[in-house]
């Protein structure tokens, strides 16, 4: 099911910018790593906003673009897509238990929507009233954010000045598995150094809350969102592509290796042989219980 918010009546689309053709050109914009691709007429439907104003009142070389030469804004990439579509029809819809309408509250505020933050805010304490019937919270977030009302209650004799550290038995329990392609080159019977190791991706396998509590604002979602706490998934990467990095953030949350596996090719990487390249893919699978 998806919810509907109905707002954006105000939305009036110009025809005409500052340096721009015409105002049904096709737009290029890299949000925070995220590429978008929309008319110019959607930039500028609220006049009165962020975006309508850098896209009327300013020209196109005075804009911040990428190295591709996209325009760039360095906002939440994910969060934009509900932005954008705010822009196009003048209203949001929103799938249940979103998680990040707060977020995207901040968002609004920040391209100066009002109408739509003004919603949003109106939306959010309704929203967290439905996502505790509905949307289940994980434990895991109970003990890490909950309110005073959903922690279990404790002895007189454990409250002390210090919190007690959260010992091993009332966190949540689980697996995570991480996996990488990579690749190293060898000389010559082994004669020259090996350039070892580049990797193109690191990506995280295991349930949604296990891996945001591990990886945190490393963590990428933009190919998996809405993705409830409970939920598993095999979409998410790292926004960092070193092993070893991801190795201390997991065994800093108590995680400790159980098993990996790996497969491997080698190609030449010329007729005439001199050098090899070996491509491979592994995983290593994380414990926490």
């Amino acid at each position: 099911r998806r919810s509907r918010t109905v707002c954006g009546s105000h939305l009036k689309p110009l025809t005409s910018g500052a340096g721009f053709r015409d105002g049904s050109s096709v737009m290029e914009l890299n949000v925070g790593g995220q590429v978008y691709v929309t008319r110019y007429t959607t930039l500028i439907a609220a006049p009165d906003s962020l975006l309508g104003r850098m896209f009327t009142r300013k020209a196109p070389k005075e804009l911040p673009r990428d190295s591709k030469g996209r325009f760039f804004l360095d906002r939440d990439g994910f969060l934009f897509r509900y932005v954008l579509d705010y822009l196009r029809d003048g209203d949001l819809v929103l799938p249940d238990c979103f998680p990040e309408r707060s977020r995207l509250q901040r968002e609004a505020e920040y391209f100066q929507l009002q109408e739509l933050s003004q919603e949003l805010s109106l939306k959010v304490s309704k929203q967290l009233s439905i996502s505790e019937e509905t949307c289940p919270r994980d434990p895991e977030d109970r003990v890490r954010g909950g309110s005073a009302s959903d922690q279990p209650s404790l002895p007189t004799a454990s409250v002390t000045a210090t919190p007690p550290v959260p010992s091993a038995g009332t966190r949540r329990l689980g697996y995570i598995t991480v996996g990488y392609r990579g690749s190293c080159t060898i000389g010559r019977d082994c004669q020259t150094d090996a350039k070892f190791r580049r990797v193109a991706r690191i990506t995280v396998c295991g349930k949604t809350s296990l891996a945001k509590e591990v990886f945190g604002e490393t963590l990428n979602e933009s190919r998996d969102p809405d993705r409830p706490p409970e939920r598993y998934t095999s979409r998410y990467y790292l926004k960092f592509n070193f092993l070893e990095q991801a190795f201390d953030l997991l065994s800093e949350a108590g995680f400790h290796m159980v098993a990996c596996n790996s497969t491997g090719t080698c190609a030449y990487t010329s007729d005439q042989g001199e050098d090899k390249i070996w491509t491979s893919y592994t995983e290593y699978v994380f414990c926490r219980g």
